[in-house]
């Protein structure tokens, strides 16, 4: 057999949660920067991919179809790669209410996974600015990400948080499928898929943010990147740290909860409890 069944894939998910909840510091340390940086490759190597076509009112689905399509080899890092992600281990929830793991083991893992993603995530930023690949296609890359950025910081509320929702649905049944798959293969075509999807849709992602919003803020400070993205000064006023925070990461990341903790951990632990 070459996939789990659900209420297998249910034990292994909380399996796994034993380990990520008694995982030395050092290692969650290293493995969230890890996590944060895979994400952050992916989101700069989706963006380069199609800047031209995202740029374009008339190519932009096509745009979203092909950075989409980038993006999914961040996750598949991560898992393959054994890192930690925090969206991902919103998971961890079945095993806290299967009294598998204390509360405070998992709020554990997710504070350091989410900070140490944090760090991964804007080290990148910064490292594809300073190298100066921002500059591809006569600073076209460098305005679309600033324009990219101004998007996820003028969010509403409620929008972002919904749309937070919706990601990691998709990003926590990636991780769900791919638990169940039993080869490689079969365990990076269960993640392709879903995050494909969601990437293409535009959900926001809380992690994947911490690239995108420090990235145009650092290209933010090049005026040829500003005055070719087209962004007002209104919407580049909040495109700064205190807007990605609280226009952004703050709502995304309470959908992102929500998402993998409640409609696919809670709601999955719910269905297969009894079954076990």
């Amino acid at each position: 057999m070459n996939h789990l069944k659900p209420a297998q894939t249910l034990e292994a998910i909380m399996t796994g949660a034993e380990t990520k909840a008694a995982m030395p510091l050092k290692r969650l340390i290293i493995f969230g920067i890890f996590a944060g940086a895979y994400i952050a490759l992916a989101g700069a190597g989706s963006n380069m991919a199609a800047f031209n076509l995202l740029s374009d009112s008339e190519t932009f689905g096509i745009g979203k179809i092909l950075s989409g399509a980038i993006f999914t080899v961040g996750l598949i890092m991560v898992v393959l790669g054994g890192a930690e992600l925090f969206t991902g281990n919103t998971t961890m929830i079945a095993a806290a209410i299967d009294k598998r793991i204390t509360l405070s083991s998992m709020l554990r893992n997710w504070v350091i996974v989410y900070i140490c993603n944090f760090i991964g995530g804007v080290l990148i930023a910064f490292m594809v600015y300073y190298s100066g690949v921002l500059s591809s296609g006569e600073g076209m890359l460098g305005a679309v990400t600033v324009k990219i950025a101004a998007g996820k910081v003028n969010m509403d509320f409620g929008p972002a948080l919904v749309s937070g929702v919706l990601c990691n649905w998709l990003v926590c049944m990636a991780v769900w499928m791919s638990t169940g798959a039993q080869t490689t293969v079969g365990k990076i075509l269960s993640i392709f898929f879903p995050i494909w999807l969601f990437a293409t849709a535009g959900f926001e992602h809380s992690i994947a943010n911490m690239y995108f919003i420090p990235a145009g803020i650092f290209a933010s400070s090049n005026q040829l990147f500003t005055a070719l993205s087209g962004v007002g000064s209104d919407a580049l006023s909040n495109l700064t740290w205190s807007g990605m925070f609280i226009s952004n990461l703050l709502p995304v990341t309470l959908g992102n909860l929500i998402g993998g903790a409640v409609c696919v951990a809670i709601g999955y632990y719910t269905a297969l409890a009894d079954n076990k």
